[in-house]
Order: C-alpha cells, then sequence, then structure tokens
C-alpha cells in the first residue's frame, strides 16, 4: 500500500472515529466528514479542507479499498475498512486512527484519548498493540526517540510515512517533500492563525498604549 497524504490520514481517522462516537449518523456524509475533518478540538493539526479536497481524499482511500460508499442511502456516505485492509484489530485501528488525528503520543495520552474509541484495560495493553504494530512485516508506528526534557517516549503512524525530521536537521528536499503534501486548506488555516495572533498582538499593544497614557508614562 502506498503512502497516504495527510488529508487520507485525516479522512480515514475521522470515518473509524466517527463510527464510535456517532454510530446514528455513520456511514458519514460528504458535510459530515468535511466537518470531521475540519473539527477544532482533538485534532492536530486544525485544518480547514474543503468539499473538492476531502472528496479527492475520499477517492484516493477508495483506490486503496480503505474507504467504501455505503448502500441504502439517496445521499453518498462512506465507511472506512482499516481493520481489513490494514490487517489489524479494532484496538489497533483505534491508536492507529487516534495517531492519525492528534500526532504523535506517548502510551499513556494514547490510551486517554482512545478511550471512546476502545477502552485500554491499562498503559501496557497499549503498549502490547503498539509492539505488535511496530514489529509487522510492514510497520505501521514506530517509537520516537524521546526528546530533551520529556519524561516518556512518544509514538508516531507510518501510513503518511517517516515522522518528519526536526527542522534544524531538514534538508531542501525534504523540505519540499512535506510542502507538496501540505493542501491548501492546512496552509489556509495557518494563515488564518497568523492573522488572528497578529491582530491579538495589536489589539494588546492597544490597550497597553492607553494604560500607559492613563498613568502618564511614555512606552519606547
Amino acid at each position: 500500500m502506498r503512502v497516504l497524504t495527510p488529508l487520507e490520514a485525516r479522512v480515514l481517522g475521522v470515518l473509524v472515529e466517527k463510527q464510535t462516537t456517532v454510530p446514528d449518523t455513520y456511514p458519514l456524509s460528504l458535510n459530515a466528514l468535511v466537518a470531521g475533518c475540519n473539527q477544532k478540538t482533538a485534532r492536530e493539526p486544525v485544518i480547514q479542507a474543503t468539499d473538492a479536497e476531502v472528496l479527492t481524499a475520499v477517492d484516493g482511500l477508495k483506490s486503496l479499498s480503505l474507504v467504501f460508499e455505503g448502500s441504502g442511502s439517496r445521499v453518498t456516505r462512506y465507511e472506512h475498512n482499516a481493520g481489513r485492509m490494514l490487517g489489524v484489530p479494532s484496538q489497533s485501528v483505534a491508536l492507529l486512527a487516534v495517531l492519525m488525528l492528534r500526532g504523535p503520543q506517548t502510551a499513556a495520552e494514547l490510551r486517554a484519548n482512545c478511550e471512546r474509541l476502545h477502552r485500554f484495560a491499562d498503559v501496557s495493553s497499549v503498549e502490547a498493540f503498539l509492539d505488535e504494530l511496530a514489529t509487522k512485516a510492514t510497520p505501521r508506528v514506530v517509537k520516537l526517540a524521546r526528546a530533551p526534557g520529556e519524561r516518556e517516549a512518544r509514538w508516531a503512524q507510518l501510513l503518511t510515512g517517516e515522522p518528519p525530521m526536526p527542522a534544524a536537521r531538514e534538508t531542501a528536499p525534504e523540505l519540499e517533500m512535506l510542502a507538496q503534501s501540505v493542501t491548501a486548506g492546512e496552509v489556509a488555516a495557518l494563515k488564518a492563525e497568523q492573522a488572528r495572533l497578529a491582530a491579538e498582538v495589536a489589539r494588546l499593544r492597544a490597550q497597553l498604549e492607553r494604560m500607559a497614557g492613563e498613568l502618564g508614562i511614555t512606552l519606547d
């Protein structure tokens, strides 16, 4: 199976998540799928993908038999086939979904974030499934080196390829490949966040200048 794009991974993760959390509306319509991809909670990074971008991602997943269209509804609905195509049990599907939706996490974080998809008895059971995923003929997860200052190592999914290298160590070709994998919706979301932060800084600056004026203080 080829490497998934970031948006394909987001779509697949959303379908796995919503199958358990909102079973009454599963399989998902395009509108529900787009809303799940652009959800602002339990997502890392937060994106703003368009209907067309999500449909392109769905088509890519359909070509891999990871997603198919449900039947019996006048509105086209989509459901995942992750467990069968990846050859992993439901517990592992839950872990992969949370990694696709939230990025690298420790085993303890995964246990907490998987609570609504699968309730693991303890952290060791999470680690057992992660170890199994990491040692498959085609590894699906990898344990990252522990970062300075962190007590535990994080795990990352490999469905979208090897985790990116730290920014300072990335080469130009790696940066170009990473840029090509980012959708227009993801770029727009980053620009919107930058604009929001700039506006917040301007607002705080104005408040500071007003307070300084009232106190007779001159700002540099």
